[in-house]
């Protein structure tokens, strides 16, 4: 499931179905996805494309939300700490070659991504909060949660930093830690996608 595909149909979904639990949302998302590929793509590969997921959605004094994989969603009450919803579980496979993270993707005891398997949306986390105790939220990419997760930063940092400057800076702070760094410090690639989405959801408020 290529992430602008995925994200085209879990838009229109989210519209047509306001009231529909975020899991449906990602479900019929997938089998959305899956449809347009039908007869020109091989959907039972294991290693077809995939995304990570991060939905919010709010109305009628509700605030929701969805995870599935890395890409977090940080989320402030009023008068409170950050609250961080965070699929952890591909950080906990026990082994990261190759042949292994294609075994474990989107199976029992392994790691759990929106590709062409809709029950993967029976394994995202979810929530949902009255609308009025929130303060802000905001959905990242791991591109940008590593500024947590590597370079130091509390997440009441990230949030403040994102409500004070806006997300292009925190995205430019992102990209100087990974400048900084020195070669090979860190598994992986030195630079990710990094997307970020913020709001207050108050009355007349857009995210940024």
């Amino acid at each position: 499931m290529a992430d602008r595909a995925a994200g085209a149909q879990l838009a229109r979904l989210l519209v047509e179905r306001p009231d529909a639990e975020l899991r449906e949302v990602l479900r019929a998302g997938i089998e959305a996805v899956c449809a347009l590929h039908a007869g020109t793509c091989e959907l039972g590969n294991p290693d077809s494309p995939s995304a990570t997921v991060a939905m919010v959605r709010w109305g009628s004094g509700r605030f929701d939300h969805l995870v599935l994989a890395d890409s977090p969603v940080v989320l402030q009450p009023i008068g409170g700490e950050p609250q961080v919803v965070l699929d952890d579980r591909v950080e906990r496979l026990p082994a990261y070659d190759r042949a292994s993270v294609s075994r474990l993707r989107n199976a029992a005891g392994g790691f759990w991504v929106a590709s062409t398997r809709p029950e993967a949306a029976d394994q995202a986390l979810t929530g949902s909060r009255p609308l009025a105790g929130l303060r802000r939220f905001a959905v990242l990419t791991d591109g940008v949660s590593r500024l947590v997760e590597r370079y130091g930063w509390g997440w009441d940092t990230l949030l403040e930093t994102l409500d004070t400057q806006g997300p292009n800076a925190v995205l430019a702070a992102v990209r100087a830690a990974e400048q900084a760094d020195p070669p090979g410090r860190f598994p992986g690639k030195r630079h990710d996608d990094a997307t970020v989405v913020f709001g207050r959801p108050g009355p007349g408020d857009r995210p940024s």
